[in-house]
């Protein structure tokens, strides 16, 4: 039995940038980090004494004999892929639910390539996890998704990412002091809006808007070098005031990316103190990030106490085998 443990991800700048339409001609970038909310996927071979041959748990359970017939794009794809040929039993747990703007599908995808190399008996690098894992999603599954949550999911921290033009990225590690990492920390608030939604319906809209939103996408490129910036030598509340900023123009791309629900939650946390925020992932529901100092948290959680309240850190071990008993 394998298992494999993926971090989520919030990503703070540049959400965009990182589709291939954009990147194959212009340069992309993104900040962004993974969090202590983890994918949990648990894998192993299946006995052959079942009136099936693969067994495959998530929010549904599917009984199949060949891979064509599973549900699970995911699954379905990732098997080809690995080219799997023996039955399988796979199990999926989240500790935060799908499609709710964190990158858990690709948290999926990079932890279950993860645990199948594994079962296998092989070892991969991060970087062939993150690229096997964007090509299918992109190419196989045919989802409308860009390349950083895979990236972050494989590798875990805090990073800047870059995109230019060709198959490829370079990662650098934003390396500030355990203290800025914590003061950052603790001017965040991450909230769920109470709904989900599918993120490929919402992306594909604003890829199809990128030919008219190129100097919107431009200033949220920008962006990510100055929040960088910011983090190793600025005032610390300049951060939120640039999300606050991202999120005015990452609203323009798409009308499908807030909605007037969205729009009320904000500006009451704005009324009560937040400095800025954002909607994460590609927009339309899902976990709202909110930058607040230390000093208007409670009047921010009286305002918003009908919404779940999710506390995190930053983690930056990136996906793990943290259970390997091969059989």
């Amino acid at each position: 039995m394998i298992i494999s443990r993926t971090p989520f991800r919030v990503s703070f700048f540049g959400g965009g940038t990182d589709y291939p339409g954009w990147f194959a001609d212009n340069k992309g970038a993104v900040l962004a980090t993974t969090i202590n909310k983890y994918c949990y996927i648990t894998c192993r071979y299946l006995p052959p004494f079942f009136g099936y041959k693969s067994r495959i748990i998530y929010s549904k359970m599917e009984h199949i004999k060949a891979i064509d017939e599973i549900d699970h794009p995911a699954v379905r794809e990732v098997m080809r892929f690995l080219k799997i040929k023996e039955g399988l039993e796979i199990h999926h747990d989240g500790d935060l639910p799908a499609r709710t703007g964190l990158g858990s599908s690709s948290s999926f995808t990079v932890g279950l390539l993860n645990a199948l190399y594994a079962l296998k008996g092989k070892m991969t690098t991060k970087r062939q996890l993150a690229k096997e894992a964007i090509y299918i999603e992109q190419n196989m599954c045919r989802e409308n998704v860009g390349c950083q949550d895979q990236i972050q999911a494989a590798f875990g921290g805090l990073n800047l990412i870059q995109f230019d033009g060709k198959n490829d990225f370079q990662l650098q590690s934003v390396t500030i002091a355990p203290e800025r990492i914590k003061e950052l920390e603790n001017h965040f608030m991450l909230y769920f809006t109470g709904f989900s939604r599918i993120a490929s319906t919402i992306a594909a809209h604003q890829i199809q808007n990128i030919p008219n939103k190129k100097a919107e996408l431009k200033a949220m490129y920008d962006m990510v070098f100055e929040a960088t910036d910011i983090l190793q030598k600025g005032n610390i509340r300049r951060f939120g005031k640039l999300l606050h900023e991202s999120w005015r123009i990452k609203k323009t791309l798409s009308d499908k990316i807030s909605t007037s629900h969205i729009d009320d939650i904000y500006k009451a946390a704005r009324a009560s103190g937040a400095i800025g925020g954002k909607l994460l992932g590609a927009g339309g529901g899902g976990f709202m990030l909110l930058f607040v100092p230390p000093e208007n948290q409670r009047k921010v959680r009286q305002t918003l106490r009908k919404l779940l309240f999710v506390p995190f850190k930053f983690e930056n071990l990136g996906t793990q085998i943290i259970f390997y008993q091969p059989t």
